[in-house]
């Protein structure tokens, strides 16, 4: 089994209000990404080198309201209150090639395995019924790519980089060892730190040095 980091995901009110954030802050735009019908959300991408990317997701006006909560927690009262103040690095995202296995011994971690579909990619992603986000988002949604095609393969260099992705929890320890013995590589640029309540923080090296996507508390 392994387990690598995918991509990042921020999120915001409307997919422009995130585009301009991301590129004020790197001096990069963003590219098209796609809708997710079953979601409702729609998303734009950036490439962060290593096969990793960075995802701007907001909820899609145009779309119908999907027949579950939305993922990464887009329809709880926090996180709307806290996008009012602007875009949010708010959670991560890992790619296992075994997304059943990890599902049935963590169950409460991964959630509902869903096949979803956007174009020419095609995935299962684990989603819990309430669409929040694994241990606060400590733990990462899990995404398992079927076939070859993977978004960071399509996408132009931006210049960007990730240096580091920061996860504060009180189990940093059990967070970190646990991920390790489902298939992490510990040269993934990923730091678990002890502390209260759970946050996510990132650092990227861009055409205007380094960027701070500061912390955002995903949850107590």
């Amino acid at each position: 089994m392994s387990l690598a980091l995918d991509h990042l995901v921020v999120a915001a009110r409307t997919l422009e209000e995130g585009a301009r954030w991301l590129e004020a802050r790197t001096g990069t735009p963003s590219e098209a990404g796609g809708k997710h019908a079953a979601m409702g959300t729609h998303n734009r991408l950036m490439a962060l080198g290593g096969g990793i990317y960075l995802e701007i997701i907001a909820v899609d006006p145009e779309a119908a309201s999907p027949a579950r909560p939305r993922w990464f927690a887009l329809d709880s009262p926090r996180i709307r209150r806290r996008l009012e103040s602007g875009p949010a690095l708010v959670h991560w995202v890992a790619r296992t090639d075994d997304i059943a296995s990890i599902a049935a011994a963590y169950p409460d971690l991964v959630g509902d395995v869903l096949d979803l579909e956007r174009g020419d990619y095609r995935w299962r992603i684990g989603v819990p019924a309430d669409g929040a986000m694994p241990a606060a988002g400590a733990f990462p949604t899990l995404i398992q790519w079927l076939g070859h095609r993977h978004p960071a393969c399509a996408l132009p260099a931006s210049g960007c980089r990730l240096e580091g992705l920061t996860i504060r929890t009180r189990d940093a320890q059990a967070c970190h060892d646990r991920l390790r013995a489902l298939g992490l590589n510990d040269r993934a640029p990923i730091g678990f730190v002890e502390g209260d309540g759970t946050g996510i923080s990132a650092e990227l090296r861009s055409p205007r040095g380094v960027v701070l996507l500061p912390e955002f508390a995903g949850g107590e």
